[in-house]
Formats: C-alpha cells, sequence, structure tokens
C-alpha cells in the first residue's frame, strides 16, 4: 500500500465522516465543502469548483508533458432511511449512503493523498468528484459544463463495490455492462364530471388499463443481448380520491430498459406511438416526458487493458463475470465513453453482505485500499 496505517485510518474516518452526513443528487453543497477541504491538505495543482452542479475535480500535474487519466466517484446519497446499528449511520432522516459512493470518494481521497506525496513522471491526474449520479443527471451535467472543457483526458476509470461477490474480487470485462434506462411519465388529460353523470365527461379509465399491460409487453424481458428490453410500470394514479369525481386525469410512470442506445432509441419510439395512438382513441390529451436518463455503460477495450493489467501488477483477483455482466441496473459514468476510452470495474463486497440501496447497506472499508492500489498502479503503469 503507498499509504501508512495512520493515513489508511485518516481516510477511513473522513469516508465515515460522509456515510453520516449523506446527500442526495443535486444537494452535495456540503459533501462538495468537506471534500474540498481534505483535498486541499494534498496540495494539488488546482481544485475546478462547481462543475455540473456541485462536483469538482482536482488536478495533479506530473513532471512532464503526457497523456491525461481521470479518475471518477460519486457525491450523492439516496433518499432511503438507514437502519443499520454502525456508530457512523446517517445522522440526516430518511437519507442514507446506501450505495456506497462515500466509499468511493475515499478512494479518491486515497489517491489524492498519494499524489500529494509523490506526482507521476509525466501527463496528469484529474480526480473527479460527480454530483448526481443517482437519477442520471450529473455526467450530462459535468460534460455540459464549460468548466469541463478545461479537463480533457485520454483515458477515464471508474469503479462500484458490488455485493454478492467476495470481499475484494474483481468483476471486468470489455464491452456493455450496464444497461441504458429512463423514467417515462406519461399525463393523460381528459375531462372531469360528476361521478353519476360519467358521459358528460372524458375519462382516461379505460386508456389507462389498457396502456398498463400494452406499455409492459413491449419488453421481452429476454437474455442481455443487442435485442434486449424490459418496460417496468412503477406507478399510475387515477383521478381524485373522491367518490364523487369521474376522473379526468390520469398518469402512468415506467422505466424503458435496454442494453444499448440504439435500442433505447428504438423502444422509446415504439413506446411513444402506442401511448399517442391510445390517447388519440380514447379523445384524451397527453404529455411524455423523461427523467432519470441513463445511457449504456460500455468498457473500451484500451482502457479494460490498463484496468487488467494493474490488477495483474497488484495481484488483485478478477475474472469477467460472463454471468454476472452486463448486469441490468444503470449507471450514468457511460457518458464519459463520449469524450474518451472508459472502463469501469466492479469490486466485491462480500458474498453476503447487505445489496445496493438495502437500508442497511454499509460500505466496506477494507475495499479503500484495494480499490486505490488498483487506480494508483494504472496510474504509475501509464504516466510512470
Amino acid at each position: 500500500m503507498f499509504l501508512t496505517d495512520g493515513e489508511l485510518s485518516e481516510i477511513k474516518a473522513f469516508r465515515r465522516e460522509l456515510h453520516r452526513n449523506p446527500e442526495v443528487s443535486g444537494e452535495e453543497a456540503e459533501t462538495a465543502s468537506r471534500v474540498t477541504e481534505e483535498l486541499g491538505r494534498t496540495r494539488p495543482d488546482r481544485i475546478v469548483a462547481g462543475i455540473g452542479g456541485h462536483g469538482l475535480a482536482a488536478v495533479y500535474e506530473g513532471v512532464a508533458s503526457g497523456p491525461t487519466i481521470m479518475i471518477r466517484a460519486e457525491l450523492d446519497g439516496l433518499p432511503i432511511e438507514e437502519i443499520s446499528d454502525v456508530a457512523h449511520r446517517s445522522t440526516v432522516p430518511g437519507k442514507g449512503h446506501l450505495c456506497g459512493h462515500d466509499g468511493h470518494m475515499a478512494i479518491l481521497m486515497a489517491l489524492a493523498k498519494g499524489l500529494g506525496h509523490e506526482r507521476p513522471a509525466k501527463g496528469r491526474v484529474i480526480l473527479m468528484f460527480q454530483p448526481a449520479e443517482e437519477n442520471g443527471a450529473g455526467a450530462a451535467a459535468v460534460l455540459a459544463d464549460p468548466k469541463f472543457a478545461t479537463l480533457t483526458q485520454d483515458l477515464s476509470l471508474s469503479l462500484h463495490n458490488f455485493p454478492g461477490i467476495r470481499l475484494g474480487h474483481v468483476l471486468l470485462k470489455e464491452g456493455p455492462v450496464n444497461c441504458a434506462s429512463r423514467g417515462m411519465k406519461i399525463i393523460l388529460k381528459g375531462k372531469t364530471s360528476h361521478a353519476s353523470y360519467p358521459e358528460q365527461g372524458i375519462a382516461p379509465t379505460f386508456v389507462l388499463a389498457r396502456l398498463l399491460g400494452d406499455l409492459t409487453a413491449l419488453g421481452n424481458n429476454g437474455p442481455l443481448g443487442p435485442d434486449y428490453s424490459l418496460v417496468t410500470v412503477t406507478h399510475a394514479r387515477l383521478g381524485e380520491p373522491a367518490f364523487g369525481i369521474s376522473p379526468g386525469e390520469a398518469q402512468i410512470w415506467a422505466t424503458l430498459r435496454t442494453l444499448t442506445d440504439e435500442a433505447m432509441a428504438a423502444l422509446v419510439s415504439r413506446a411513444e406511438e402506442l401511448v399517442q395512438t391510445q390517447a388519440k382513441a380514447g379523445q384524451l390529451q397527453v404529455e411524455i416526458s423523461y427523467e432519470d436518463v441513463f445511457r449504456q455503460c460500455y468498457n473500451s477495450a484500451e482502457a479494460v487493458k490498463e484496468l487488467r493489467r494493474a490488477l495483474d501488477d497488484e495481484g488483485v483477483s478478477h475474472d469477467d463475470a460472463s454471468s454476472l455482466l452486463p448486469m441490468k441496473a444503470s449507471e450514468d459514468f457511460g457518458l464519459f465513453r463520449t469524450v474518451a476510452p472508459a472502463a469501469m470495474f466492479f469490486l466485491g463486497a462480500g458474498e453476503d453482505h447487505p445489496r445496493l440501496h438495502n437500508p442497511d447497506y454499509d460500505f466496506p472499508d477494507e475495499l479503500i485500499a484495494t480499490g486505490s492500489r488498483v487506480f494508483m498502479r494504472a496510474i504509475r503503469n501509464i504516466l510512470g
């Protein structure tokens, strides 16, 4: 390990402080402030704040010119009440770091301390603390921010902890690793009437009922190949909770999921055509909008090659996990591949560890050393 036991203990304490004070997507101001203060002690060449919201990046310049490596972690927690009995459990009602982003930040902080001790021989390293990963808005906001234009990179790397596989074992493969997904919000508008005279209004009742089944039927939920698709209705509402009113409005929320961005475009087209056709037949107006939009996450060959080399050099066990990857869940790191080759590896959090987004989840501190060692080895292999 490139840090002393004392430094590693400090980073574990930093992780636990983040865990006590989670902030959800778009609200990470205090988290960003804590990270900035801690980064300052590592003497980066510069810190770029306010990227895509509350995002920030620490830049460590090498001695000579060369390529740029960006390594990314996430700032946000989840709007879920934590129920664990750990001493550092969340102090914020209804919010928790139940996906491990506090641990991912700690891994980058370990890298910051290491780079503070010794800069790379060439190039530069960017440690990116990204906001709003959980709702899919963060990566897009970062890339759209003019400040990001000063942070061009040649390679982007990331990780995510992965409960269900043994502690410290890594899953890594080239190609698709996370699905594209998006939340489709449908509002159907007709006209209310008295419940005793429903014929005097235009109720969306039957259109809503048909769409619940027809939208779901658009997905095949088959093997995770190029044709995979899934539509999950997550919420539906009809009118108001009253007995005297025949409803005039309805809502459906559905999550669309595919393996590739191309398949997502086709699924969106079919879903919108279906909704418009049904709404027209029911004499309804319709509004369609999208939230939680995630692009597919695809591991580039050149980035995977460097991560495999680092894993081998550090003696970290790994495999391509053909039975587990790609996964149906989404991750907005995939958007960074639009500007540079990128790859994410998945770091085992323990076979019996509580799963991601479970209310009793807590990031295993043992992974801080493993994750940071792999990234630092990749940095030294490429930049010297």
